[in-house]
């Protein structure tokens, strides 16, 4: 079997085609709020506190606790923050959510956002005893309560096998936000036909700056100035995506939403830019692409 990097022809940002965003903007930016559940009776996917001397234990009160926090409290800043500046939002969401948590997913719908598959459960698709099973649950489970089913992906903690990209475009995908490989999307080739990747972030992205290296908690609003700043400069050439994604119990908490808000108020100041959801960059880029 051929190297799955061999199926994501190399290409240089320098080398791609010019392409036109919608409106004459010159630059899409594109917010993923990832809402998970974490089962209380399992090992938590990630943790804030360490284990009492080493040793794991079940129930893991608090770091479940950590997170729960994020789908009580910290989802309704972010709600507030995205939909009082008329943000609109892609919402990957394990399918289970729509289930165990429907007051959230209501809000998330109610809003207008896109509803992006983020597996059905929390977890490594490497994992998974059924992987096709999976991907078709969490699908069917969101199709049924949103009324159309997700056309775009985000595999929890961007995991894939070799088989995973095949298997989504067989259910119907179109888009997913694994490969973070380039500032703009790119078509990768399936036997049930093309699935493209839409940029995503694992620097733009809360989990990284705040669970994993810890810094101070205005360190999103820096960074993601930092980032927007030199892809807005580099748009004027050619247009340029940013995702920015963001989990409520990371940043939906009181002492970084203000530096959320501010990131959101600030990339707004700017002339040229398009707030868009996963598939509208992506069918933007598919008909960009088309041949005339």
């Amino acid at each position: 079997m051929a190297a799955l990097s061999d199926r994501i022809p190399y290409q240089a940002i320098v080398d791609r085609p010019r392409l036109a965003l919608p409106g004459g903007k010159r630059m899409a930016v594109w917010i993923i709020v990832n809402m998970e559940e974490w089962r209380i009776e399992k090992p938590m996917p990630r943790t804030v506190l360490p284990p009492p001397m080493g040793q794991p234990l079940l129930p893991d009160v608090p770091n479940w606790s950590w997170h729960e926090y994020g789908m009580r409290s910290g989802f309704w800043r972010q709600l507030k923050a995205l939909t009082e500046r008329g943000i609109p939002a892609t919402l990957a969401i394990n399918g289970n959510v729509c289930k165990s948590y429907p007051r959230v997913a209501s809000a998330a719908k109610d809003a207008g956002w896109e509803f992006m598959g983020h597996g059905f459960l929390q977890g490594p698709m490497h994992k998974l005893d059924d992987q096709r099973g999976a991907i078709a649950q969490a699908i069917e489970t969101i199709a049924e309560f949103t009324g159309e089913a997700p056309r775009s992906w985000e595999s929890p903690g961007l995991t894939e096998t070799p088989e995973t990209l095949d298997l989504l475009r067989e259910h119907g995908i179109e888009y997913v936000a694994d490969w973070v490989i380039d500032d703009l999307p790119q078509a990768i080739e399936t036997p049930f036909g093309p699935i493209t990747t839409i940029p995503y972030s694992v620097e733009t992205n809360d989990i990284a700056v705040y669970a994993l290296q810890q810094h101070r908690s205005d360190e999103l609003l820096r960074r993601g100035i930092d980032q927007f700043d030199r892809l807005y400069q580099e748009s004027a050439e050619n247009a340029r995506v940013m995702g920015i994604a963001i989990h409520p119990y990371i940043t939906g908490v009181p002492h970084r939403i203000r530096y959320l808000e501010e990131l959101f108020d600030y990339i707004a100041g700017h002339d040229g830019v398009a707030w868009m959801t996963a598939s509208q960059i992506g069918d933007w880029y598919s008909a960009e692409m088309a041949p005339d």
